[in-house]
């Protein structure tokens, strides 16, 4: 059986910094062209109403599919890059992706957009789902916070920076929403020509299959195999455990499910702010769109800092409080969430200073980024090989609440009037803020409970029982039984 030696460079863990930091600023600048990708779109909603004499309910519909393919696709998405690597499936899924950005940038009329939008969603999920296991690939788990920390905050930044400069060009009256996505295709047209050129394969098992076929083919011994090559499943067998796995976490784990809700409802309250952007709302706020994304951009850099405040928490009592010690800073934001929502929407008012609420949003986007990075960070801690599935049944329940809430926003704004709508948004965030509190006082025990986290205990003893080198395979994860 072939297994990397201790040191070997093919490893991805051996990687060199310089390469691994490659590898890892490609794939946040994949998450910050996704990001962009929604937040422009809808901060470009009366541009597009004008020039293609849509409604406003058929322009959301781009924005909603856009996020349910982001939740669905990744169920399916993650057998092809077990079973074909990494790079292959950046490769198609950035090109795609470019090609529908044109096609939405073409577009006669919104039908062509909505569905233009549904397959940026596909496309760019595919890709951007394996974000996280491409960062686990390459990074020993005490050396992964400031990675995912970046690829989180690669994330909300480019949320922040498509909703600035996308409302700047979408106003102009010689650009509007169709340079938007042409501005957007062009950045999108350059990182698949960066992924082509720099990006490496990171699945170990992969690797390991090329050099078994390099050895046989070399010595003619048809035995060199690598573990992924031994009992490896079919594809229809890979495609049935990647889309019912995480289905099971997120209807059976507490913490699954718990994660998911809490991320579920802010994300789709995320989602309902720039749904709301119009001129009525602007006026009653006394700011302009260009600033909701210039508030964003704050809160994703004072988020960010935050995080490595965790990070440095999490170092210091991860021996006594384990995978628990990464919900320090999420507690705060659970705090922060409701409390600045409040503010934000009992502010709306021309007496009262436009800072005001503008502060206010700033931290509400502020928890939003902690509390992303640990509904990434601690799922991943806590079921070790089941992770992917862990994080694409979340991800599943995240953008369904993004699917929804858009829908209604409008009606609920209109019935309730801004205050109260964003009142109710606060209740919802008071209801959630529980959350991290229980996690943290509670989660070993909650833990111990479950069959899967005890296989991982099981496993992870015996990996360092045996003290050796040993890649990770499909195979091996579906020998693991839930």
């Amino acid at each position: 059986q072939i297994n990397f030696d201790e040191g070997d460079p093919r490893d991805p863990k051996k990687f060199s910094y310089a390469r691994k930091w490659t590898i890892t600023l490609i794939c946040c600048a994949f998450a910050g062209i996704t990001g962009a990708a929604t937040s422009s779109y809808a901060i470009s909603y009366d541009s597009m109403i004008t020039d293609l004499n849509c409604t406003r309910l058929q322009a959301t519909l781009g924005l909603s599919l856009y996020a349910i393919g982001y939740g669905i696709v990744p169920l399916i998405s993650s057998s092809f890059s077990e079973e074909r690597g990494r790079r292959p499936v950046y490769i198609m899924s950035s090109t795609l992706f470019f090609l529908a950005e044109v096609m939405n940038a073409l577009a006669p009329n919104i039908q062509t957009v909505v569905v233009s939008r549904a397959l940026q969603g596909v496309f760019g999920s595919c890709g951007a789902s394996l974000i996280g296991g491409s960062i686990a690939d390459i990074w020993q788990p005490h050396e992964r916070g400031l990675p995912m920390s970046l690829y989180a905050f690669s994330s909300l930044f480019a949320f922040g920076l498509g909703s600035a400069f996308g409302g700047l060009i979408s106003a102009s009256p010689h650009l509007g929403w169709r340079w938007v996505q042409w501005v957007h295709a062009m950045f999108t047209g350059a990182f698949v020509l960066a992924v082509i050129l720099l990006m490496n394969e990171t699945r170990s098992s992969i690797i390991l299959t090329h050099i078994a076929k390099d050895t046989r083919k070399m010595t003619g011994d048809p035995r060199y195999r690598s573990s992924a090559e031994i009992d490896k499943p079919n594809m229809s067998s890979l495609i049935k455990t990647s889309c019912t796995r995480p289905l099971y976490f997120l209807f059976t784990e507490p913490i699954v499910q718990s994660i998911s809700l809490w991320i579920g409802i802010i994300w789709g309250i995320l989602y309902c702010l720039f749904e709301s952007v119009t001129a009525e709302f602007q006026s009653v706020y006394n700011f302009s769109v260009s600033d909701t994304g210039f508030v964003l951009l704050v809160g994703a850099i004072i988020g960010f800092m935050a995080n490595m405040y965790q990070e440095s928490l999490y170092r210091k009592h991860f021996s006594i409080k384990g995978q628990e010690a990464r919900l320090y800073m999420p507690c705060v934001a659970a705090v922060v969430l409701p409390v600045s929502m409040l503010i934000y929407a009992w502010t709306a008012s021309p007496n009262i200073p436009w800072i005001v609420p503008l502060i206010a949003l700033t931290a509400f986007m502020s928890g939003v980024f902690v509390i992303f990075q640990v509904s990434i960070l601690y799922v991943a801690d806590c079921y070790g090989p089941y992770a992917s599935s862990a994080q694409a049944g979340q991800s599943l329940a995240r953008n369904l609440m993004g699917l929804m809430f858009p829908l209604f926003t409008q009606q609920m704004f209109a019935s309730m009037t801004y205050k109260w709508g964003l009142t109710l948004m606060a209740l919802l965030c008071v209801l959630m803020a529980p959350t991290p509190w229980v996690l943290f006082f509670y989660g070993s025990k909650i833990r111990s409970r479950s069959k899967v986290s005890r296989k991982i205990l099981e496993a992870e003893q015996q990996k360092w029982d045996g003290d050796t080198t040993v890649a990770s395979s499909p195979t091996e994860e579906q020998s693991m039984q839930v």
